[in-house]
């Protein structure tokens, strides 16, 4: 008994101290309070301030924000966040327009009528989605950056044409309808480039997490926008020039903030342009780039808009044709393959076939994912070296055999996702096998 009055004395003379820390991320904890206990006496000195702010703010970023997502998040969140508040009062003038076009305070229209034109635009719009997709799902993927500033420059036309319906009313429906295929184009780019761009954000897993504060903000801004463009309708009504002005405007804001959001991105997984870029500097200089400095390099805005520019790069990877089907080819090709499959590719799981102005890839029935990088990456070294007129099969072969694994393994240490090549699915392969007696490429 009097061990443990001992002991309780002493207790109660020493003064303990307990922290308490919020994070995910060890080396980025944050203190949101300290708990002083000296003998019967306990005090609490919290930080509610923060502690408040930090529970808002965790209604719309990812847990464990900022070490649970990319760099270029915050900045890609920021600029997408203004471009869809300028989106959401562009809205408010359209809908205006189309209401007023299609009869809406008018005691000639019909409600019949009105909703007629209405699902003539829906269904229009639902058809051109499926088209869009049956013919350019498979690339979405692969160039989420461009198809990103397109989606938006297509929902930029489709508002136009809501804004513009009322001026022509004989060609009401067609242009109502062109309007609603645009806009379609938008829904359809828009989401599977924001699932490519949410795989790239997340760090630790949290994609749904992502997606889901993804929404939150979201929300925030299509309330804000639709209050600033309910405003703006009531302000400008009967002014038609005034709401041309607003529309272009906010127009032009749009595709700045656009462009600027994915200017912010550092993709890390490699497509044909950014394989391209990586390739022919490091056989020029036996270095590779990060992530961030190919994103400086590489072009975000459609092929059609760089046509004029002389870039070896751009030339470099639009010469190869990945998934050649062998049936395409002519008999004097097929012979060429031939010989090919019997000297340079006989045990390999691709074929390169040069011509006049392209590289045509060949893929074996039974490639994998990480066989296709290495078919666009030889592709790429016989299309270098062809410009420079030297024998292109055997130099090619050498430089892949000294060379390639460390390539990929210098791309790798630099955070590049080096288990497959972002690019259309490979739908038509080949099986070829060689006797001794004749060749065949089946």
């Amino acid at each position: 008994m009097e061990g443990d009055s001992t002991l309780t004395r002493q207790l109660r003379s020493e003064t303990a101290v307990i922290e308490e820390w919020n994070g995910i991320d060890s080396s980025k904890l944050t203190k949101t309070a300290t708990i002083t206990v000296a003998g019967d006496s306990v005090q609490k000195s919290s930080r509610r301030f923060n502690h408040l702010s930090r529970r808002i703010l965790d209604a719309f970023v990812p847990e464990g924000f900022p070490s649970s997502v990319t760099p270029d998040y915050v900045p890609f969140q920021i600029w997408d966040s203004l471009q869809g508040l300028s989106t959401y009062i562009r809205t408010m003038l359209s809908t205006q327009a189309l209401l007023s076009a299609i009869g809406v305070g008018e005691k000639s229209a019909t409600v019949i009528g009105a909703t007629f034109l209405w699902f003539l635009r829906d269904l229009t719009g639902m058809l051109g989605g499926i088209l869009f997709t049956f013919y350019q799902g498979a690339n979405l993927d692969s160039n989420a950056k461009m198809w990103r500033l397109v989606a938006d420059l297509m929902n930029d036309l489709g508002m136009l044409m809501d804004l513009v319906s009322p001026v022509f009313p004989s060609a009401f429906v067609f242009i109502v309808c062109l309007g609603s295929i645009s806009r379609s184009f938008t829904g359809v780019a828009s989401g599977a480039t924001r699932a490519a761009l949410t795989q790239h954000f997340a760090l630790q897993n949290n994609a749904a997490d992502i997606s889901a504060k993804e929404g939150s903000q979201e929300t925030i801004a299509t309330m804000v926008g639709m209050a600033l463009g309910m405003l703006l309708a009531h302000i400008t009504t009967g002014h038609a020039t005034a709401i041309w002005f607003c529309f272009l405007s906010l127009t032009v804001f749009h595709m700045y903030a656009n462009y600027k959001a994915v200017r912010c991105l550092s993709l890390a997984t490699l497509n044909c342009e950014r394989s391209s870029i990586l390739l022919s500097h490091y056989m020029e200089t036996g270095q590779v780039l990060s992530p961030k400095q190919v994103s400086v390099m590489e072009h975000v805005l459609p092929v059609w808009t760089t046509l004029w520019t002389a870039n070896t790069v751009k030339c470099l990877y639009q010469r190869v044709q990945l998934g050649v089907r062998i049936s395409s080819l002519n008999s004097d090709q097929v012979v060429d393959l031939s010989h090919l499959a019997s000297s340079y590719y006989k045990k390999g799981k691709y074929m390169l076939l040069a011509r006049k102005s392209a590289i045509s890839v060949v893929m074996h029935k039974d490639s994998a994912a990480a066989d296709i990088l290495q078919a666009f990456v030889h592709a790429l070294v016989l299309a270098k070296l062809d410009d420079k007129d030297r024998s292109m099969h055997f130099e090619s072969q050498s430089w892949m055999a000294k060379n390639y694994e460390s390539f990929v393994l210098k791309l790798t240490s630099l955070g590049w996702k080096t288990e497959r090549l972002l690019s259309p699915s490979v739908a038509w392969k080949a099986n070829w096998f060689i006797s001794s007696s004749d060749e065949k490429v089946d």
